[in-house]
Parts: C-alpha cells; sequence; structure tokens
C-alpha cells in the first residue's frame, strides 16, 4: 500500500471514529442552553433553591408573519386549533399566523389605535383592549367589528376613573374581565347585555402599611393624615383565565401575592412561591398548571398549589441569544406544551420546548390531578432518578403513597420533600396503627411493673433489701455539689428564699452553675436536632454544634456580665458569682421541661401541636419570672427599678454586639491592607 493510500485510509477511519463518537455520547441538553434552569431542592421550602436539568429548550422564534413584521407588539394568544394572534401595538392591527410563523390574516387597522391586549374565544370572537382608543373592541372571526365599549357609565365605576383598558379575558359567559391603567380599584368587570352593563370591580389586589406608619399616624391630627398619600392598592398588570373560570393575576411591586389565582368572589385561593417584583404575564397550562414570566425573561412554572416547578430563562446581554429576552409583554402555551414569548423589544417570539424531564413532570401532574395516585408514581420514580433532590416529586410521592394507605412511604417521601401536612396525616393513621397493635402488651407491661414496684415495696417493708442503697443514697445527697445542683429544683419553685440561699448561705457555685449550663447546651442541641419532624427547624443533616455550644456560652455569659455592671451601677447589692449562678438557677424549669417537650414532639401531630406549644410557652414564661425575681431579690431593688435594670442591661449587651460588629470589621480590613501589601513586596522582589 503507498503513502497515498494510507493516508485516505487513516483520513476514512479518523471521520468515521468521529461520527461514531458523536451518535455514541451521552446528548447534553445544556450545551444549546444560554441559560440554568432552578427548582426547590428536596427539603423544599421557599428559598431552597437549586439548579435541575433543563426543563425547556429554545425552539426557535419567529420574527415576522409570513413576509411582515410586528412592532412594538403588547400581547398575544394562542387558541386550541393552532393560531396566534399577536397584539401588534406599533403596526395598529391584530396579526394572525399559524404556529411557525406562516401568514393567516390581519385585521382592525381602520379601528385600533393602541391595541395592547387581545383575547380570542373558542369561537373564534377577538376582544381587543385599546388604551388610546380607550374602548374595547370585537372582532367576529373574519376581522369584522361586532361591537365596541366604552367607559362604563355607572357611578360605582367613578367619574374621574378613566378607561384605559390594557389587558382583557373573557368568560364562558362572555363576561369581560379589563386591566385599565391607573385604575386601582380592581378589575373591571363588563356584561355584554345591554350594550354593555358594568358590573362592578373584581379582584381588588391587597394593600399593606407597615407598624410604623401605623404608629406616625396614631400621633398625627386630621388634617396632618389628610395630607398623607394614601395607601392605595397597586393596579395588576396582566391576567388571563383558565377553562374553569378561574382569573389569573400579575403585579408589579407587589411583593407579597405577586401571582394570584382568583374565583368568583375574586379571593385569592393560590399561594404562589414568587421571587420575582416585575412580573409581565401569566397564562394557565394544560395540566393544572400555570406560567408566569417576567420582564427580563425569566419563566415560573407553578403547579396548581402555587409550588414553583421551574424557573429558567434569563435577559439577553446584547449578543441575542436564542433563549433570553429583553424586554417580555406576554407568554402563551400550545397543545403540544410548547412555550411561546413575545419580547416587544426584539420584536419577535420566542419558542420553547419541554424536555423528557419536563414531560414526565406533566404526566405526573395530570395523573394526580385525575386522582389517578398510583399511575402517578411511575413518571415520578423516574424524575427522581434523574434528579433525586426533586421537590415537587418527592412531595407528590407522598402524596401518593398516602392515598394508598402507605404511611411508612408517605411518612419517608414526606420527610424528603418537608411536606409537613402531608407527613402528619400518615403519621396519624401510622400512630393509630400502632396503637391498635400494642395497646394490649402495653397494658400487660404496665400491669407488670407496677406488680414489681408492689413486690419490691413488700421485701424493703419485710427484709430492707435496699437498706444499703439507701444509706449509699444519703451519702450521695449530703455531697456538697449533689446538694447545690438539688437546690436548683428548690430555687425553680421558690425563687425568693433560692435567692437568699444563694446569696447568704452558699447554695451555689461556679461547678454547679457550669453543670447546669452544659445541661442545657446538651438538652437544646438534642432537642434542636432529633426533635420531631413536624417540630424541627433545622435541615436534615445539617449540624453546627461547636457554633450552638458557642452561642449560648457567650449570650449567657455577656448578659450575666452586662447585668452585673448595670445593678452595681444602680447600687445593686448581688456579686458577679451570686448573679452568675441564680441565672443558671434560672434555667432550671428548661432543664425539667425540655424532654417532656422533646417527647410530645415525636408523638404528636399537627392537630396536637399546641400542646408542645403551650408546654414551651409556659416554660419560657417560667424562666423570665425566675429572672426577673433573681434581678429584684438579689440586688434588693424595688420593681420599677428591676425594669430599668433590665432594660440597661439588654441595651448594654446591643452596645456590646455592636462594638465587637465593629472591631471585627475594622480587624478584617487591617489584615486585608497586610495581606495586600505582603502581596505587593512578594510580586515586587519576585518570591
Amino acid at each position: 500500500m503507498n503513502s497515498g493510500k494510507r493516508i485516505r485510509l487513516f483520513a476514512l477511519i479518523s471521520l468515521m471514529s468521529m461520527v461514531i463518537s458523536q451518535i455514541l455520547a451521552p446528548a447534553n441538553a445544556h450545551a444549546e442552553v444560554p441559560y440554568k434552569t432552578y427548582t426547590h431542592d428536596a427539603a423544599g421550602g421557599s428559598y431552597n433553591i437549586i439548579e435541575t436539568q433543563a426543563a425547556y429548550i429554545p425552539g426557535g422564534n419567529i420574527t415576522k408573519v409570513g413576509e411582515t413584521s410586528f412592532i412594538g407588539a403588547r400581547d398575544m394568544k394562542i387558541t386550541k386549533d393552532g393560531y396566534i394572534y399577536i397584539a401588534d401595538t406599533g403596526n395598529r392591527r391584530i396579526l394572525v399566523s399559524d404556529l411557525q410563523g406562516n401568514y393567516i390574516r390581519e385585521f382592525g387597522q381602520d379601528v385600533l389605535v393602541t391595541p395592547c391586549g387581545v383575547f380570542v374565544t373558542e369561537d373564534r370572537t377577538v376582544y381587543v383592549a385599546d388604551r388610546d382608543a380607550k374602548k374595547v373592541f370585537v372582532f367576529d372571526g373574519e376581522g369584522n367589528v361586532i361591537n365596541e365599549y366604552g367607559k362604563p357609565d355607572h357611578p360605582l365605576y367613578g367619574n374621574e376613573a378613566d378607561f384605559l383598558p390594557l389587558k382583557i379575558a373573557v368568560n364562558h359567559a362572555g363576561i369581560m374581565f379589563v386591566i385599565c391603567e391607573s385604575n386601582t380599584n380592581g378589575i373591571v368587570q363588563i356584561s355584554p347585555v345591554e350594550g354593555g352593563t358594568f358590573l362592578g370591580y373584581f379582584g381588588t389586589n391587597p394593600t399593606s402599611i407597615s407598624l410604623i406608619n401605623i404608629i406616625i399616624r396614631m400621633f398625627m391630627t386630621d388634617a396632618q393624615r389628610a395630607k398623607m398619600i394614601k395607601n392605595k392598592p397597586p393596579t395588576p398588570d396582566n391576567l388571563a383565565i383558565d377553562d374553569k373560570g378561574l382569573i389569573y393575576t400579575v403585579t408589579r411591586g407587589q411583593g407579597y401575592q405577586t401571582l394570584r389565582r382568583l374565583n368568583i368572589a375574586g379571593q385569592n385561593i393560590m399561594d404562589a412561591d414568587q421571587f420575582d417584583d416585575t412580573p409581565a404575564a401569566v397564562c394557565p397550562g394544560n395540566y393544572d398548571n400555570v406560567y408566569m414570566v417576567s420582564n427580563q425573561g425569566y419563566v415560573y412554572e407553578f403547579n396548581n398549589e402555587g409550588n414553583m416547578l421551574f424557573i429558567f430563562g434569563g435577559r439577553d446581554d446584547g449578543r441575542q441569544r436564542i433563549g433570553l429576552s429583553k424586554r417580555v409583554e406576554a407568554i402563551a402555551v400550545d397543545y403540544n406544551d410548547k412555550l411561546y414569548i413575545l419580547d416587544s423589544d426584539l420584536n419577535q417570539i420566542q419558542i420553547f420546548e419541554p424536555t423528557e424531564f419536563t414531560n414526565l413532570l406533566h404526566k405526573a401532574l395530570y395523573l394526580y390531578s385525575k386522582g389517578r395516585y398510583t399511575e402517578s408514581k411511575e413518571p415520578l420514580e423516574q424524575i427522581l432518578k434523574m434528579n433525586s433532590m426533586f421537590g415537587y416529586a418527592n412531595k407528590a410521592m407522598g402524596l401518593a403513597y398516602l392515598q394508598e394507605e402507605n404511611y411508612a412511604m408517605a411518612m419517608h417521601y414526606a420527610r424528603l420533600a418537608a411536606d409537613r401536612n402531608t407527613y402528619s396525616e400518615a403519621f396519624w393513621e401510622e400512630r393509630n396503627v400502632w396503637i391498635r397493635e400494642n395497646i394490649i402488651a402495653a397494658a400487660i407491661i404496665l400491669i407488670a411493673i407496677y406488680a414489681v414496684y408492689k413486690t419490691l415495696q413488700i421485701l424493703q417493708r419485710k427484709k430492707g433489701i435496699f437498706n444499703g442503697a439507701a444509706r449509699i443514697l444519703t451519702a450521695v445527697r449530703s455531697n456538697t455539689l449533689v446538694s447545690q445542683l438539688k437546690y436548683a429544683f428548690y430555687y425553680m419553685k421558690h425563687p425568693i428564699d433560692g435567692c437568699y440561699g444563694v446569696r447568704w448561705e452558699g447554695k451555689a457555685s461556679y461547678l454547679c452553675a457550669n453543670i447546669i449550663i452544659m445541661v442545657y447546651i446538651l438538652f437544646s442541641i438534642i432537642n434542636k436536632y432529633f426533635a420531631g419532624f413536624l417540630f424541627k427547624t433545622v435541615r436534615e443533616g445539617r449540624y453546627n454544634i461547636p457554633s450552638d455550644i458557642g452561642s449560648v456560652i457567650i449570650v449567657f455569659f455577656v448578659l450575666t456580665a452586662c447585668n452585673y455592671l448595670v445593678c452595681t451601677i444602680n447600687d445593686g447589692e448581688g456579686s458577679f458569682k451570686q448573679i452568675y449562678c441564680a441565672f443558671a438557677y434560672c434555667l432550671t424549669p428548661y432543664i425539667v421541661l425540655q424532654p417532656v417537650i422533646f417527647i410530645l414532639s415525636r408523638v404528636v401531630t399537627n392537630n396536637e401541636r399546641f400542646l408542645v406549644t403551650f408546654t414551651k410557652d409556659f416554660m419560657l414564661a417560667w424562666i423570665v419570672v425566675l429572672i426577673f425575681v433573681t434581678i429584684k431579690e438579689l440586688n434588693n431593688i424595688t420593681v420599677k427599678a428591676t425594669f430599668k435594670v433590665i432594660f440597661l442591661t439588654l441595651f448594654a449587651a446591643l452596645i456590646f454586639i455592636l462594638l465587637v460588629f465593629i472591631l471585627y470589621i475594622l480587624w478584617q480590613q487591617v489584615y486585608e491592607f497586610v495581606t495586600g501589601i505582603g502581596g505587593e513586596v512578594v510580586y515586587r522582589l519576585g518570591f
């Protein structure tokens, strides 16, 4: 074989190897996606966000309808038969295309001024909200004007309120829901009967006022209150309606309830996890889910309960990468679950296609919404194989097992998803099963324990079998440290006499106080990390024991030192040792009741959580009373002076914390300055 043939053979083999490697290489959806996708992690919660597989990938865009472009389009709707209706605001028309962007028709050029919102009914009747025309126009399927509605002539609408329609939705009865610019009363309802009847305002946004403003208003005159800016609710920015007639709204700058789902009474029935203050549009999905998109192009998907499923997308950085946006105006979904996002700055519609991961999730959503819980487990299991940290999948699995009455598995998945409601229901049933199966055995054990106890009492009276143990116990009780520890339990019941014993009878020592503090720390750590799931405040597997120990010791010492200094300045009579030991004794109710709280936390459900709450509040109140009496009695001061000392102690502790923080910041700056100079010296000397 000559050299030329060898070269051609080598090139052919190399080319075939490259092709085969590309075919066999695993597909990586993220390689084509210019953004990241996020979801809730397995621990749930509104702020536990993690990266996940791409939920939707860019599938193209529509920049022209046929050969015509749209300019500054403000709204878009997709019909079930696969047509896109675009409110082409810049060209004063409604543009219609198919899902591929092929031109179908256009209409409204002769009547529309500033079409900002469009809605299409099942019979292809088109409603257009025209802000500058101050009307809602109604077109038939051929684009002919069949009706128009102006400002409602009704005293409840308000004489001073203008009619500047921005967005519109229509229910099956033909009632129009119109968002009007600067109308803070809510969504305008107009019935088509009698040429347009104003039905009132709907779904007014809630208002909020800060505690500071409430206090300020209490001290203002009526004239001053009249001059204040009124606390008006914000106007919704966009709306949508689903097949059930429920209205969805989004509102910028709301802070809470940015996304709302309103029933026929205008009440919000969805507590959505949302993280965006600039929502642009909303649309219901095909699986009882809902999509929300922000002006910057971030897309949020929620289930019907408002739990966030995905966040993806983002703002274009100037490179015009497909999948990123500049100014989003509308979002819609077709029958194939593709998302369409209208960008008024880029004058295009971006198309996003769901991935296999998302299709599995939608299948599970559909099956679960239809009550087919067992069938929903199969796609959920596949989702968890792809991403075991996907919070909603764990939650849905827990609910599915709960419906199947497999309570152990329901509790397992509920713990993974931090779903306390499902866990509580499953635990209630599991506890009932355990009680039914073990109540007889438990009764026999209690009877046996009682019989053994009575037998030992009889043997003690007749033969004194425990006399030796009693002598040892008496000797132990006579030990100074043991008697001091025992005195802590007397102190919690008789704090006034207890203070006298600490001050004049030496009923305390540093060793005794430190032991109590260490027991307090031990119990607090056990409760923090091993309490019942319904009452645990930390995530599973997260431990920070050194910080827990250090914080208790530092807080206790700082408060004790500050109180001693304040009492000394105010002629208090207690010494530092007495205050330190007495404060340690004040923690005794925690040592007594915390084990009870811990046991209760592991055996009660949400229906009985008041038992834990009441016991905890009673314990804290007891400790506060002991501290108050301790400060008063040890320092021999009045009740009024005691309140003063407590306030000054807290103030001194705050000053101390601020001082430590300032010193820490200064030390950080000095450290950075020194290390910076050192690095510069090393660089200059060439080490």
